[in-house]
């Protein structure tokens, strides 16, 4: 950990930024400035990827719609991911059957899929002008035996579920990437790529476009059931409203305690290279794929949509930090897999929080009588997508609202308040053993 500090001392331009690089030349939304409305149908409270989702559903049905932010408009992980997109649900189908049955499996699993195709139609369908491309998936192996698991994994899900899933060797592999770190991979040709945060601005305009109300720099401070609905406390001012939809996700505090004893806020971190030569960009990026890695603490990385950088991220520590600390790392990090790098300098270094559950699945469904959507485990772009555009039908009552995750058991664990008190130490286990494994490979 030293090595990457007293790499860092010199790895930052001149006026880098601790924003996020999406955010770059967008123009914040110009929001009507109009008072609290006293009453409305629908509050949703959070504005990322699955709020304004489930808002454009349930303005579209006819209910007049609130959103409430405590922050800017897609201040959240909405537009500081890393604008990878694939059909991934964490548990295996096989790990699904066991506990739910081959049913409930099955349809699990193919609820990754079905995001997938929907976010795509949902950009297409609302001209959101977004960089949204199949671009397909290099999914490294980072020692000779996770590429075996690799390869037994891709025969099951080709045979089982119809994912297209083909293995790539060592040999084969810059082809696919420009590094030697890795043992071969999977690669996934249908998953995709987007500008999350033009995305979010795109969902913005629809859902104004719809009549949406959005409201900024106004945090729901309590929530009461009343007899007819809900009363909705700001420092704005108080709303009353029939139903209210819980759309925080890595965000979530002790406003819904119910909610927050059951998602892990974990913080993904990512840099943002200066521009590089074209021909490192081709070199290391030959097929524009989008990357990841079977290490436990994984990481992720593509290149910019006009091909000028690279973003990389990952997990850099134990705890929570901050992204000068965290930049020089992902930096070290970045360089070990491509040396060409060594020379570049970070332009952004930011962060975002993610949510996980634990039993690595999202949840829907209602509780206290509101409904909510979170813990999309690192899949947040299409799967909270998918599911607020879902959550908005169940509250108009439509069949098609339900989906496979609806009445899951919500686990939480005893003692347990929403601040994961044993991140740290796992995620210092996983990265020892991650680079134990690495150089033992690299041994071999």
């Amino acid at each position: 950990m030293a090595a990457a500090q007293d790499h860092g001392q010199d790895v930052w331009a001149k006026s880098w930024k601790r924003s996020s690089y999406w955010l770059d030349g967008l123009v914040p939304p110009d929001l009507p400035s109009a008072d609290l409305p006293g009453r409305v149908d629908v509050v949703v409270v959070g504005s990322g990827y699955t709020g304004l989702n489930a808002a454009i559903e349930t303005a579209r049905g006819g209910r007049s719609t609130l959103v409430l932010e405590a922050e800017t408009p897609g201040w959240g992980c909405s537009t500081r991911n890393g604008g990878q997109i694939s059909t991934s649900i964490k548990p295996s189908l096989a790990k699904l059957t066991a506990r739910h049955g081959q049913d409930r499996a099955h349809a699990l699993r193919g609820e990754g899929q079905a995001a997938l195709a929907w976010i795509e139609d949902r950009i297409k369908t609302e001209n959101i002008d977004c960089d949204f491309h199949r671009a397909g998936r290099f999914h490294a192996a980072h020692t000779p035996a996770a590429y075996e698991t690799l390869a037994r994994d891709a025969e099951a899900l080709m045979r089982d579920e119809g994912i297209e899933a083909y293995m790539i060797t060592r040999d084969q592999q810059r082809g696919e990437l420009g590094t030697d770190v890795y043992h071969g991979g999977t690669l996934f040709p249908g998953h995709a790529a987007v500008n999350p945060a033009l995305y979010h601005h795109g969902l913005l305009n629809a859902a104004l476009k719809a009549g949406v109300q959005v409201k900024g720099q106004t945090p729901v401070t309590v929530i009461t059931r009343t007899a007819t609905g809900f009363e909705v406390q700001t420092p704005r001012g108080t709303v009353l409203a029939s139903d209210v939809a819980i759309a925080t996700n890595g965000y979530t505090t002790r406003l819904t305690p119910w909610q927050q004893r059951r998602v892990i806020p974990i913080g993904s971190y990512i840099i943002a290279t200066e521009p590089l030569p074209k021909d490192v960009i081709d070199q290391l990026f030959p097929t524009d794929r989008i990357a990841s890695d079977t290490c436990k603490v994984i990481y992720y990385y593509r290149a910019s949509p006009d091909r000028t950088r690279i973003l990389f991220g990952g997990r850099v520590s134990a705890g929570e930090t901050d992204p000068r600390v965290s930049g020089p790392r992902l930096h070290a990090d970045m360089c070990r897999i491509f040396p060409e790098l060594a020379d570049s300098r970070i332009s952004h270094s930011w962060m975002g929080t993610v949510a996980y559950t634990f039993d690595e699945l999202a949840h829907t469904g209602t509780h206290g009588g509101m409904h909510y959507a979170m813990g999309y485990c690192g899949s947040g772009v299409s799967m909270a997508s998918y599911l607020g555009m879902r959550m908005g039908q169940k509250i108009l009552g439509l069949a098609e609202g339900r989906t496979a995750f609806d009445d899951l058991p919500f686990h939480t664990r005893p003692f347990y308040t929403g601040r994961p008190w044993f991140l740290p130490a796992a995620v210092a286990w996983y990265r020892w053993n991650d680079t134990r494994q690495m150089k033992r490979a690299m041994a071999g």
